[in-house]
């Protein structure tokens, strides 16, 4: 299964004895996999490689959801239990890392072939930074929308290690004129003439010194179903842009005319991104920065609490491409609002960890909601966003126990 590529500390010598060679994935019943979600019924999984029990939401491509249980364990997600979505089946079960090379080429003075001992051996940058899927908690939607019916666990927080894609772009030259990168990893399509998976960012946006290509996800290589051996991380944007097993880095000198950036992945161009039901005629952009969540992680929807006891509460918060203002907490359907204690901050891109002793609730149903206030003082909405995507979730989250 690979274990062995596993180190506390990448150095070029490690990670090069550290190919990934995985056997086979499960396989699935139909071409491009079928949903696992027909009903409310919860499936889960420990068949994938270097992964551990995780809800199945399809086989192929796989698309594998964090347990909410995980995300009260800390504030980084292990890689084992981190989520995973793929848009095509074809990837690949294994990876030589001794041949693998990222091409960069387009609009530039001097097209490269970077090996991985090259990108090592350069200037590293390490943060903390949410990925998060941009259809996270589709399954929450009312009217319903299709896709992958994901819950909170599309979305997963890690301390990622690499080199800053702006130095990669200053190695190649990037000419005058260039106006956006388009990203490519090593999986492919698995029907004719459809479109390669690949993602485009703003030239400057590109070389703003953040974006980067990882190769270390807290304190390991990368598993292989997160992208080994490269990543692209775009911190404080959607994981769409988050390519895996990066290969490919073209420059462009003209608007990205692709499916996956002009026709995939975009928004209505309103307020919270959010439409009627069976509105036409709306502008659309592609989905871009993320937007502020906050949730109870140590009680579930339907727990029993007992009554008059003080009711000790945590969670997590991100602020989306800002850090964490305040997180509140309302016990009286936002009547009133309690701040909570926030913990330590581990960056502006990265979940932070609250906590609040709350007042004994008396006997009955209880309704706690929590919301979050970005640095930028952006905060949720009361009112959950729509629209024919089911993307950017981010309303007021409430968690409704019985206390007796």
């Amino acid at each position: 299964m690979g274990h062995g590529y596993r180190f506390p500390m990448i150095g070029r010598r490690g990670f090069i004895a550290g190919a990934a060679a995985l056997g086979a994935l499960p396989a699935s019943g139909g071409a491009l996999g079928a949903l696992a979600h027909e009903t409310d019924d919860t499936v889960f999984t420990s068949a994938f490689p270097q992964k551990g029990r995780m809800i199945l939401q399809r086989t192929r491509p796989p698309l594998l959801e964090t347990p909410f249980e995980v995300f009260d364990q800390g504030v980084f997600t292990p890689n084992d239990r981190f989520f995973v979505r793929w848009h095509w089946a074809g990837i690949p079960e294994q990876v030589d890392v001794a041949s693998f090379t990222l091409t960069v080429h387009g609009h530039v003075d001097r097209p490269l072939t970077l090996g991985l001992a090259e990108l090592l051996a350069m200037p590293r940058i390490e943060y903390a930074a949410v990925n998060q899927c941009s259809g996270n908690s589709r399954s929450l939607f009312t009217p319903r929308v299709a896709g992958a019916q994901w819950r909170h666990g599309a979305m997963g927080n890690a301390r990622w290690v690499g080199v800053p894609l702006k130095a990669v772009l200053d190695r190649a030259g990037v000419k005058a004129g260039a106006v956006a990168i388009r990203a490519r990893g090593l999986d492919e399509p698995v029907v004719p003439d459809a479109p390669a998976f690949a993602k485009s960012l703003a030239i400057d946006h590109a070389r703003d010194g953040e974006v980067m290509i990882a190769f270390q996800m807290n304190g390991e290589q990368l598993p292989l179903l997160n992208g080994f051996p490269l990543r692209l991380v775009v911190p404080g944007w959607y994981s769409t842009y988050w390519v895996k097993m990066l290969c490919d880095i073209e420059v462009l000198a003209s608007t990205d005319d692709q499916y996956w950036t002009k026709v995939a992945y975009r928004i209505p161009d309103t307020p919270h991104a959010s439409v009627t039901p069976g509105e036409t005629g709306y502008a659309q952009v592609p989905i871009n920065r993320m937007v502020p969540r906050s949730f109870i992680t140590n009680l579930v929807d339907g727990a029993r609490v007992a009554a008059g006891k003080p009711l000790a509460l945590r969670g997590l918060a991100f602020g989306g491409d800002q850090g964490v203002a305040a997180v509140e907490v309302s016990a009286d359907g936002g009547a009133t609002w309690r701040r909570a204690n926030l913990d330590r901050d581990q960056g502006r891109y990265s979940f932070r960890q609250w906590h609040l002793t709350a007042a004994g609730p008396a006997t009955g149903p209880v309704r706690l909601m929590v919301r979050c206030t970005n640095t930028a003082g952006e905060a949720q909405p009361l009112e959950a966003n729509w629209n024919p995507n089911g993307f950017m979730r981010n309303v007021v989250e409430t968690t409704t126990l019985t206390a007796a």
